[in-house]
């Protein structure tokens, strides 16, 4: 796959009603690329709101053979001024997007301003970097923000491309799905809706304002978007406002990544939607998909997210050392396809750098296989805390708790801190009692606070970064 535009393939504006298909569609992405050549070789870091001008700036960037790093358009702008330090980009552009209140800050140093057709408003580097990209880097996204880590992950053009076709082959994509812009472009799950619409010939409705917003559905109806795309939060959110797929005729897919979902809110949106519903599990280090639980595997097998991606393969690393395939062996979840990362880069050295990791990636994620194959998970190996000195796993505590509604566990001082969306003092009570008893350790160890709203990322996950700062 050289680009990411398949014949077919169209682009609609919610805003406008513009629809971009065809001859005119490959006019605005031919602008972008011969926007790219006035600028300066080296990577580009492209702000990226949800509008049609952010989609064209990114697919021009690869079609140019631009590595291009896609960024929140509300990026501070002094984390913004310190990535463009650290990195060194040719470009930075989309200077436009996020509206008020979203300006980029001021002009680095080393850098001129211009205005590029095609490409808008943009930073351009006044001096080369000292080394090029590396010819096969496609993409760079920033690792989860719920860590704070500033690294970026490196993709190549090939496992963005793999990606995009496997999961359009297990979601059965083709040239009739609508897609709406559910989730931020900066997000790796939002991209590859993206990615895996545009290279089938599909439809991408660009919409702004989120699952929550009236004229969000208004779009989607007036289009006839076909599959919605949500992480945990917001399907939890639907189901407390008691949305349902029934007002939405055109609606017929409902998919689910980042992070884990009730099992009963699983079994409400499968119910719902008829039977379309797919969990899936990735990371932004493969590009960013690994596995798909396929609908009509539920309900039997809820709460596993699925076999691997085609091309792709799951291990467990045992206790031992030793990878293995056997059923029902827990460890670390061990990843190998053809979208895995090239690597992490902390500086624009690292953008030179080819492929370090040879398509096997390390999840950091405790699960096991059961006979079939789909992967079954238990929690992060990092998130652990302790309680009077025994060491407790945060995902068991919150499934423990789960059953209330949204929550989240975080470590204390030698207690575990855990905030329960919507409950009442009462309630925090009983559930420290819950917790007490069930790990057989004093209550005393359990903090439940009662939130109104846990805190969100800007691509919706859970901001464990503030609510462990608040614990």
């Amino acid at each position: 796959m050289t680009g990411l535009v398949a014949p077919g393939a169209r682009l609609i504006d919610a805003t406008t009603g513009t629809v971009l298909a065809g001859a005119d569609l490959d006019a605005r992405v031919a602008g972008a690329v011969a926007a790219y050549q006035a600028v300066p070789p080296g990577a580009v870091f492209a702000r990226s709101g949800l509008t049609v001008g952010s989609v064209l700036r990114y697919v021009g960037a690869f079609e140019a053979g631009r590595p291009v790093a896609l960024l929140d358009p509300a990026l501070n702008p002094g984390t913004l001024a310190e990535l463009v330090r650290r990195f060194e980009p040719a470009a930075v552009v989309g200077l436009a997007e996020g509206g008020a209140g979203a300006e980029p800050g001021d002009l680095p140093k080393g850098y001129r301003t211009a205005e590029l057709d095609g490409l808008g408003p943009a930073w351009l580097r006044e001096t080369p970097t000292a080394e090029l990209p590396h010819p096969e880097l496609g993409v760079l996204l920033a690792t989860s923000g719920s860590t704070g880590d500033p690294k970026l992950v490196r993709l190549s053009r090939a496992a963005i491309g793999s990606n995009a076709r496997a999961i359009a082959t297990v979601l059965g994509i083709d040239g009739g799905e609508v897609a709406p812009t559910s989730l931020p472009m900066f997000y790796s799950y939002g991209m590859s809706v993206l990615n895996s619409h545009l290279a089938t010939g599909a439809t991408v409705l660009v919409v702004d304002g989120g699952v929550l917003s009236r004229d969000f559905w208004a779009a989607f109806d007036a289009h006839g978007a076909t599959s919605l795309a949500g992480v945990p939060y917001n399907y939890e959110m639907l189901a407390k406002i008691r949305w349902t797929p029934a007002k939405h005729p055109s609606l017929r897919t409902l998919t689910q990544a980042g992070g884990k979902l009730r099992n009963e809110m699983i079994a409400h949106f499968h119910d719902k939607i008829g039977g379309r519903f797919f969990v899936m599990w990735g990371a932004t280090e493969a590009g960013p998909r690994m596995s798909t639980l396929p609908a009509e595997d539920l309900p039997a097998k809820i709460g596993s997210v699925g076999p691997a991606l085609p091309g792709g393969s799951f291990t467990v690393l045992a206790e031992d050392g030793t990878e293995t395939t056997a059923p029902h062996v827990v460890g670390e979840v061990v990843y190998r396809g053809p979208n895995v990362m090239m690597g992490y880069a902390e500086t624009a050295a690292d953008l030179a750098r080819g492929d370090d990791e040879a398509g096997t990636l390390r999840t950091g994620d405790i699960g096991h296989l059961d006979e079939q194959g789909f992967v079954w998970l238990k929690g992060r190996i990092k998130r652990f805390g302790k309680v009077f000195g025994v060491r407790v796993n945060l995902h068991d505590i919150e499934e423990m708790v789960r059953d209330t509604g949204p929550v989240v566990a975080v470590s204390g001082s030698d207690k575990v801190v855990v905030y329960c969306e919507g409950i009442d003092a009462d309630t925090a009570k009983a559930l420290a009692g819950r917790l007490s008893e069930g790990l057989q350790l004093h209550r005393s160890g359990f903090d439940v606070r009662p939130i109104d709203t846990l805190p969100q990322l800007a691509n919706g996950k859970i901001d464990y970064r503030s609510l462990e700062a608040m614990a």
